[in-house]
C-alpha cells in the first residue's frame, strides 16, 4: 500500500502533507515554490511512492469558485498529465487556514514561526488529508 499525498494549492507556495505507508497517519511533509511543485512531487514519488493524491479545492461561503479556483484546476490537469496511472480527490478547504493557525496557536507553536506562511500551507494540507481520511472511513 502507499502513500496518500495531500495538496494546499497556492499561487506562491504549495503545501504537501502525506501519509504513512498504512494510511494511518497525516503528517506535514513540506512547503514548496509553487512553479516547483511538480518537479517535487515527481522526485517524492520516485523516493516513497505515491498512490493517490488529495487536493484542496477552494470554495467560497455560498460555495462557489473563488479567484484561485481555475488555477487549482489547471494544477490538477497538470497532474492528472504528469500522473496519469493516479487517482486525484478533491477535498473542500475553506477554513483550513484559520483551523492551522488555530492548530499552531494551541500547539504552542512560537509566534515568530507561526508567522511564516509556509508553515500554515503544510499544515492546511496536513488538515485537508486527515478529513480525506476520516471521509474514507
Amino acid at each position: 500500500m502507499g502513500r496518500i499525498l495531500a495538496i494546499d494549492y497556492g499561487k506562491k507556495r504549495t503545501g504537501i502533507a502525506v501519509t504513512d505507508p498504512l494510511r494511518i497517519i497525516a503528517t506535514p511533509l513540506d512547503t514548496v515554490p509553487t512553479h516547483q511543485a511538480i518537479d517535487f512531487l515527481i522526485k517524492y514519488h520516485e523516493s516513497e511512492g505515491i498512490d493517490l493524491f488529495v487536493i484542496g479545492m477552494p470554495k467560497d461561503l455560498m460555495n462557489k469558485d473563488t479567484d484561485s479556483t481555475a488555477s487549482v484546476r489547471s494544477f490538477i490537469n497538470l497532474l492528472q498529465k504528469k500522473f496519469p496511472l493516479h487517482q486525484i480527490h478533491q477535498i473542500d478547504e475553506r477554513f483550513t487556514s484559520k483551523m492551522a493557525k488555530s492548530a499552531m496557536l494551541a500547539g504552542g507553536m512560537k509566534k515568530s514561526d507561526r508567522r511564516k506562511k509556509e508553515n500554515v500551507d503544510k499544515l492546511s494540507a496536513t488538515i485537508i488529508l486527515q478529513s480525506f481520511l476520516e471521509s474514507s472511513i
